[in-house]
This record gives structure tokens, C-alpha cells and sequence, in this order.
């Protein structure tokens, strides 16, 4: 095929995130024209998948095409939601979003590790604010599938102010989401994940809670650092103050990858990441009866049935789109729609 022979070689050649630059302006571009999201959806395949209804899913209230969505921190700001469903997505997670704009972390800071089918990234959370991102989604028109805005906080923002900022940048983009989740398992922020305690998470889940009038769904977006006892916690707070959780991030173990990466900083994901996700998933399944997004080394049929299977009700990915290329979600949905059980009952 034309991306792995021609595409992804060009790609690859080119520093891992200059290289996103360079897929996002280019599907951005194609937004811009007349019928582009129609053109690619017959290039990759997507519209094929337009008859799979026995895909379709109620999940918190929620209809949802299909389960296989796309990940927070392809999409920071939300500039290609008119795009990105013609890849087959049947949702998408914006973000990470901050209240207030801010660039990240120093360049590079995002890596490719192709041996392992990997990424490592400590992004940082560069954000254009909730203000611009709120801005852009009410100058587009609807997206056409379901979208998550992952909310995350500015660097610089004490401790005892994090429930009252994600609060305020959950009131600027309220109008736009139609699921939110709250990411304190980032760990390319300073003591972002200590936010993970029960005390601080029932803080911030209550705050965004009184802000919610409209009752969005609010899910929790866990690490799969966390000391078990502290995942149970952590999973017994979203059980009273959330209607779901992503589970999980990036990880700063080094499992699967070679030890020079060991050096690097930042969270790794894709493949190397799929067995404590997996794990973790049945965890909290174990735990809760709270809808569950799977997400950490998916990039096939076979992976994204195993994690369905072991109870998650919905499912992202992110590097799997990296590696598997455009045509990476049709290949997943026509594999699932093979295995229509799977979406029937729960």
C-alpha cells in the first residue's frame, strides 16, 4: 500500500513530532475542501464500514457508532474534529486542554521507538487554552461522532487551586463535549499525578460536578503506575463522583523497549504498554460497574476484542494509528464486525 511503502518511510524520516505537524496540516488542509472528508474516507477505506451498525453502543448515556475512538494528545486543540471521523473513528478525545495556553515542554519531546512499536513523549501539555479550543469547536460544525474533551492542568498552578482550574476550563468548553475526562495521570507534569489521592481526586471531581448543570458524563483517566492499593482508591472515588474512567496512560516503566531509552524521559505507549493495560483494565473492572474506556497498545482487531473482552465498553488508540497508518481503524472495525457478539448485552 501507498503509506507503508511510500508514506510512512517519509514520515519516519522526520523528527517524530514535526512529522505529526506535517499529518495534521495535511488533514487540515483536506477539511478545508469541498467533499475532503468523503475523499478520505473512500482512500482509506472508512466508508466501508458505514454498514456495521450491530457496532453501534449506548455508553453512559451516549450513542456511539462504533467503540474504537481516538486517544487525547493527537488532537490537542482541536483543530481537525471535522477530519478525523473519516478515518473510521467512532469518537474522539481532544486534548489534554489547560485553562490557560501554555507550550509544553522543551523540543524533542517525542520519540519513535520503531523496534518496539512504540512512543515516548513529555509533551507537557502544550495548549492553546480552554478559550481558544472552546472558540474553534463552536465555529465548526457538530462532529459527527461523539467527542471527548480530555481536561489537564497548567504547569503552574498550585495544589490547592486544581479542582477550581479544572472546574473553569470545564465551564469555558461544557457546550462542546459530549463526554469529559479528567487527566491526572500525565507524568510529564510535576505532581500532576499525586492528584490521583482519594482527597484531591474527590475534590476535583466535586468542584467539576457543581459546575456540570447539564450532567455531561465525567470519567477519570488513571495511571498504570499506580500502587494497587492507591488504583482501588482511586477507582472507589470515581465509583462516586464519575460516570466512568480511561484506563490508562502512559507508563514510566521501561518494559519492552531497550534499556537506552531508560534515560529518556516521559511516558511511553503503544505495544509495550498492552499487558499492564490489560491488566489494569481487569482491575478495575473488578472493582466497579462504571463504564470503562480500554486504551494502551491497541492496534488491531485482536487487540481491541481482547480488551473488550476483558470489560472495557469502549476503546482508543493512538500509537496503533501511528504505526498501522490510515486504513489502521477500518481494519479494526471490519475484524470486530466479524465477532458481533462481543457488542451485544453489557
Amino acid at each position: 500500500m501507498l503509506y507503508e511503502s511510500v508514506v510512512q518511510p517519509w514520515l519516519f524520516r522526520l523528527d517524530a513530532e514535526r512529522a505529526h505537524e506535517e499529518v495534521s496540516g495535511a488533514l487540515a488542509l483536506l477539511a478545508s475542501l469541498p467533499g475532503g472528508a468523503h475523499a478520505l474516507a473512500a482512500l482509506t477505506g472508512a466508508s466501508e464500514t458505514g454498514w456495521v451498525k450491530s457496532l453501534e453502543k449506548d455508553v453512559f448515556g451516549v450513542r456511539f457508532p462504533n467503540p474504537v475512538g481516538l486517544a487525547a494528545g493527537f488532537d490537542k486543540d482541536g483543530r481537525l474534529v471535522p477530519i478525523l471521523p473519516a478515518l473510521g473513528f467512532g469518537f474522539l478525545e481532544i486534548g489534554s486542554v489547560t485553562l490557560e495556553p501554555q507550550p509544553g515542554n522543551p523540543q524533542p519531546r517525542l520519540f519513535r521507538i520503531p523496534e518496539s512499536r512504540a512512543l515516548l513523549n513529555r509533551m507537557g501539555f502544550n495548549s492553546e487554552g480552554a478559550r481558544a479550543v472552546a472558540r474553534r469547536l463552536a465555529s465548526q460544525d457538530k462532529c459527527r461522532v461523539p467527542l471527548g474533551i480530555n481536561l489537564g492542568l497548567n504547569k503552574d498552578t498550585p495544589r490547592a487551586q486544581a479542582p477550581a482550574a479544572y472546574a473553569r476550563a470545564f465551564r469555558i468548553l461544557a457546550a462542546h463535549g459530549d463526554y469529559f475526562v479528567v487527566n491526572v495521570s500525565s507524568p510529564n507534569t510535576p505532581g500532576l499525578r499525586d492528584l490521583q489521592n482519594a482527597a484531591d481526586l474527590t475534590a476535583i471531581l466535586a468542584e467539576i460536578q457543581d459546575a456540570n448543570a447539564a450532567k455531561k458524563p465525567v470519567l477519570v483517566k488513571l495511571s498504570p503506575d499506580l500502587a494497587p492499593e492507591d488504583f482501588d482508591a482511586a477507582v472507589a472515588v470515581a465509583d462516586k463522583f464519575a460516570r466512568g474512567l480511561v484506563v490508562s496512560n502512559t507508563t514510566l516503566a521501561r518494559d519492552g523497549v531497550d534499556a537506552a531509552w531508560s534515560q529518556e524521559a516521559g511516558g511511553l505507549s503503544g505495544a509495550p504498554l498492552k499487558d499492564r493495560a490489560d491488566a489494569l483494565l481487569r482491575r478495575a473492572r473488578a472493582l466497579t460497574k462504571l463504564p470503562i474506556i480500554g486504551v494502551g497498545g491497541i492496534a488491531s482487531t485482536e487487540d481491541a476484542r481482547l480488551r473488550l473482552d476483558a470489560g472495557a465498553d469502549l476503546v482508543q488508540l493512538y500509537t496503533g494509528l501511528v504505526y498501522g497508518g490510515p486504513r489502521a481503524v477500518r481494519d479494526i472495525l471490519i475484524g470486530l464486525a466479524r465477532e458481533t457478539p462481543l457488542f451485544n448485552g453489557r
